[in-house]
């Protein structure tokens, strides 16, 4: 499949980023790749333990890291995070420890939740406001507006990020968000992490919309198309959609183009309904190696350190499980 407007790009298949400065140290662009790295070692590990009976349910991330961790880039900590489930990087990123995340997996007593909520619904107040994920498609997406408008009343100069699928776009939350948000100008963000099958409802059956960023049109809300397997593109959109909601422009909503390379949840058996070569197309574009590229380009990335960082991720989080699980 192909976005059907031209999305937002940054990083080239040389590993150039278009001129674009992110505006992030040596450090953060390292912080950026690791979150993206850990991202992947918490999925792969909670495949595992879900397979093994371990643990009931997942979600996989493969292939969505670039936006989630892109978007979480682009925060402060004092802002609002609305996730979907398939956002392990934005908690990633901010600072959670892997652990606090497998006592959620696990629904043992250490669990934020405690054991009320199914797994992967992660819920944080510190070291950000991550809000409680809803199993229900949509409902938290006019939360995430009713908080920006708070915010808005307060005088404060806080955003909320609102995350959802291409699915949540057939919700009544999305549309009746949107159209609260639109009226009251309110400091939001909408991600949609458009990637492109609503557990196995395709695209195609979800909307007749040349795209989703052009559903903003109809609430007055600008919209952006942006390569989600880009995390620097995803980073630029998002820092540029914050910045607007800081300064009184109100809300944005972002369409980020890209692929989940596994099933909905860990109960989904994806090859019955997505194309054997639309899986080989996207690995190809795996958005972790694509950022490997512009480190490398700019001196940071080794294979030495590509293996470096896997360990480090996948033995944390291999710990984290232990650990919640005992």
């Amino acid at each position: 499949m192909t976005a059907k407007i031209q999305p937002l790009s940054v990083i080239d298949p040389d590993g150039s980023a278009n001129g674009y400065d992110p505006g992030l140290s040596e450090q953060e662009l390292l912080h950026v790749y690791r979150s993206m790295v850990a991202v992947r070692a918490f999925d792969e590990i909670c495949l595992k333990l879900q397979r093994s009976g371990r643990i009931g349910f997942s979600i996989p991330n493969k292939g969505i890291e670039a936006t989630q961790v892109g978007a979480a880039s682009a925060v402060r900590k004092t802002d609002w995070i609305f996730p979907s489930y398939r956002d392990f990087g934005m908690a990633l990123y901010h600072g959670v420890d892997p652990l606090e995340m497998m006592h959620n997996m696990f629904g043992n007593a250490l669990d934020s939740a405690r054991g009320r909520q199914m797994p992967v619904h992660f819920s944080f107040r510190d070291p950000i406001k991550f809000v409680s994920i809803s199993s229900p498609i949509g409902t938290h997406i006019q939360q995430s507006v009713g908080a920006a408008y708070a915010e808005k009343l307060r005088g404060s100069d806080a955003a909320v990020l609102v995350s959802f699928g291409d699915g949540g776009t057939s919700s009544l939350g999305f549309h009746s968000g949107m159209n609260f948000a639109g009226v009251w100008k309110a400091p939001v963000v909408f991600l949609c992490q458009n990637n492109q099958w609503a557990i196995s409802a395709s695209v195609e059956e979800q909307t007749a919309s040349v795209g989703f960023a052009v559903k903003g049109q109809a609430y007055g809300i600008p919209g952006v198309t942006v390569d989600g397997n880009d995390v620097l593109a995803v980073r630029k959109a998002v820092s540029e959609a914050v910045e607007r909601a800081r300064t009184g422009g109100g809300p944005t909503l972002i369409e980020a183009f890209t692929f989940r390379m596994g099933g909905h949840s860990t109960s989904d058996d994806p090859s019955r309904y997505v194309p054997k070569e639309v899986f080989e197309l996207w690995e190809k574009r795996d958005p972790i190696q694509r950022f490997e590229k512009y480190l490398e380009a700019s001196g940071l990335w080794t294979p030495e350190t590509a293996a470096a960082t896997l360990k480090e991720a996948t033995d944390r989080v291999a710990e984290a499980a232990r650990v919640a699980e005992r």
